[in-house]
């Protein structure tokens, strides 16, 4: 009775060891099954993982802000009239960046940076909170508090049709009515590549927590997420 039923037994391991591999029939969306299931796992994100997210979310947000405000500007520029493109020269303010900055519980800022007079003390300069280079300031000031600061710089010739030389990249009064709309700041007879100011957020831990979850987990194919400018 045994021997029979091995001899039965083995001519089907025989083809079932002769299927290949393309013959195998997988269940549909197993893929998409594990990556949903890695993407709820409980992780647990590191002090370090949440600066990383700070800058992550201060470059997005800042990035998004700049797009906006140089197609804003070149949009009314068109039009011909600089006084009123000036007054849109105000990206924090604009509706899908401040959508953007609740969403991640960031609270944006733009300081204009003049340079220290020959007098100023490198403790008083120092405390300014704004520095004249390229290199970004993360910080994690109180438990549930992130910084972030980028300096904004005038990288492109759009800039230099607000900021740029008087009689040159504007008129005369075109530079009078920025002066009168700045006063006491060096709003123009600026420079390319110079330091015009600098961001500033400070972000709840809950959104640079979500973001840096948004950015690490996993993602399927079919649904990718939008990005983000």
């Amino acid at each position: 009775m045994v021997l029979s039923k091995v001899k039965f037994m083995f001519p089907a391991l025989l083809a079932l060891a002769a299927c290949r591999p393309d013959q195998v029939k997988h269940l549909p969306g197993t893929k998409q099954i594990a990556e949903e299931t890695a993407n709820w796992e409980v992780k647990r994100i590191m002090p370090a993982d949440l600066l990383q997210a700070t800058r992550w979310a201060g470059d997005s947000l800042t990035a998004y802000a700049d797009t906006l405000l140089r197609r804003t500007l070149a949009r009314e520029l068109a039009k011909g009239s600089l006084a009123q493109a000036a007054t849109f020269c105000r990206p924090q303010r604009y509706p899908p960046v401040d959508s953007m900055a609740r969403k991640w519980h960031a609270n944006l800022r733009r300081a204009e940076w003049q340079p220290a007079p020959a007098s100023a003390t490198p403790a008083a300069v120092a405390a300014a909170g704004l520095r004249p280079d390229t290199m970004r300031l993360i910080g994690r000031p109180a438990a549930d508090t992130f910084y972030y600061q980028r300096p904004i710089t005038l990288a492109h010739s759009l800039c230099l049709r607000c900021h740029g030389q008087p009689g040159r990249d504007l008129t005369a009064a075109e530079a009078q009515l920025l002066r009168q709309q700045h006063p006491g700041l060096h709003a123009v007879g600026r420079q390319q590549g110079q330091v015009l100011g600098a961001w500033q957020l400070t972000l709840e831990r809950s959104g640079v927590a979500e973001f840096y979850t948004m950015k690490t987990r996993k993602k399927w194919k079919e649904h990718k997420m939008p990005k983000l400018f």
